[in-house]
């Protein structure tokens, strides 16, 4: 990923470089792919090209959005986006974030597809698994649970013979967006203290409140979001309701599209 954006933004990509102590084009270009799937190094290269993708976006089109909104370590790309801080702050910020992150281990995700939120919160309560949270709220039918791994996979069975369509163990060291973060929200909380942040230029959605950031709360957000769930569903929602929407995804694949297609069908269903 990033291929066709490293060149045009070489200036940018060397500074990166500077803050990362590693070069972003050769982990992007030839990996390995396990040190690419270590949340360390898995952040930082999202976040770069995902920034290169706005900044060519905005370059291309001219057009800037009314709206943004990022799943996840996405939202750092929305709040730089929106002008909350610039390049290299953010990517400082995700390089914390990433190196707090992985230092926690034992726990996994799992994505729960073809199954109301609703169905798997009774289920989950019915067998006893109080160990597992939600993270993500993606869609209609795509939930993301987060726990111990020995949990997440006796789940999966339970939830599979219960009627889930699939539950899909996602390639994590760590359960994210769950209670298991506390530790690492502390320490995040500390390392943010020393940052100000600029006045937003454009409304951005919060993964925690699913409403437009407001007032001082940018560093709250940031902080509370690691430890709790994304509400990815509820994000998409607000924005459709919004005058004549139209959505882009910006940064590599086409996840956040499907998703969005699934939440605006559902929405009209029901």
């Amino acid at each position: 990923m990033g291929s066709d954006l490293f060149p045009k933004y070489a200036h940018l990509v060397k500074r990166a470089d500077a803050v990362l102590g590693y070069s972003i084009v050769t982990l992007c270009m030839e990996g390995p792919a396990e040190r690419l799937a270590d949340t360390r190094y898995t952040q930082p290269a999202l976040f770069v090209v995902n920034a290169l993708s706005y900044l060519e976006r905005v370059k291309q089109t001219g057009i800037v959005p009314d709206y943004v909104a990022g799943h996840s370590i996405g939202e750092f790309n929305a709040l730089f986006a929106a002008g909350a801080f610039d390049f290299l702050t953010g990517l400082e910020l995700v390089k914390e974030r990433g190196a707090l992150m992985a230092q926690m281990e034992g726990g996994g995700m799992a994505a729960v597809l073809g199954m109301s939120v609703e169905r798997l919160k009774e289920l989950l309560a019915e067998h006893g698994f109080s160990s597992i949270d939600i993270a993500n709220y993606n869609a209609p039918e795509q939930t993301v649970i987060s726990g111990p791994r020995d949990d997440i996979m006796i789940a999966k069975q339970v939830l599979e013979r219960s009627g889930a369509r699939m539950v899909v163990p996602l390639k994590v060291g760590a359960a994210f967006h769950s209670r298991y973060m506390a530790s690492v929200e502390t320490a995040f909380a500390r390392f943010l203290a020393s940052y100000q942040f600029s006045r937003l230029k454009i409304p951005v959605i919060s993964n925690l409140e699913a409403t437009p950031y407001h007032g001082a709360s940018i560093a709250e957000n940031l902080v509370k979001q690691i430890s709790h769930p994304v509400q990815w569903m509820q994000s998409l929602l607000y924005l459709a309701r919004q005058p004549s929407p139209e959505f882009h995804e910006i940064g590599p694949g086409r996840v956040l599209t499907s998703l969005t297609k699934q939440i605006l069908e559902g929405s009209n269903a029901s």
